[in-house]
C-alpha cells in the first residue's frame, strides 16, 4: 500500500486557507500524514488548491465522497483522488483544451494575412483586423 492511495487532490481553496486549516477540517476522517497547500514560488501566495495524505486510503475514500462540493472558508471545494483529473489525462503542453497559445508546425502561409490574430472582442473578428489594416495603413 503506498501513501500516493490515500493521497487527495483538493481544489478551489479560499487563497487565506492554510495547512493547519486543512487539516483541521479533514482530520475527522482519520490520521493524515501530510498536508499542503501548493504556493506560488515568487510570491509565497496560495495557488487554491493542495494535497491531503491520509495514512490509510479506506480514509481518504471516505473524506473524498464526504467533502467533494463542501465549503471550506467560503469556498466550494472539489476533492479527488491526486493524479486524477476531471478532464481526463493531461497531455501535451496543456491538454486537449489547452490554455496559452497554440503554435503551428508548419504548412500554409503563416504570414500577416492568414488571420490569426485579430480583434477578440465580441463583434470582432478577422474582417475587424483586416479593416484596422486598411485604416492603419493610409
Amino acid at each position: 500500500m503506498s501513501s500516493e492511495e490515500g493521497k487527495l487532490f483538493v481544489g478551489g481553496l479560499n487563497f487565506n486557507t492554510d495547512e493547519q486549516a486543512l487539516e483541521d477540517h479533514f482530520s475527522s476522517f482519520g490520521p493524515i500524514s501530510e498536508v499542503v497547500v501548493v504556493k506560488d514560488r515568487e510570491t509565497q501566495r496560495s495557488r487554491g488548491f493542495g494535497f491531503i495524505t491520509f495514512t490509510n486510503p479506506e480514509h481518504a475514500s471516505v473524506a473524498m465522497r464526504a467533502m467533494n462540493g463542501e465549503s471550506l472558508d467560503g469556498r466550494q471545494i472539489r476533492v479527488d483522488h491526486a493524479g486524477k483529473s476531471a478532464r481526463g489525462t493531461r497531455g501535451g503542453a496543456f491538454g486537449a483544451h489547452g490554455r496559452g497559445r497554440s503554435y503551428s508546425r508548419g504548412g500554409g502561409d503563416q504570414g500577416y494575412g492568414s488571420g490569426r490574430y485579430y480583434d477578440r472582442r465580441p463583434g470582432g473578428g478577422q474582417q475587424t483586423y483586416q479593416r484596422m489594416l486598411i485604416i492603419t495603413s493610409y
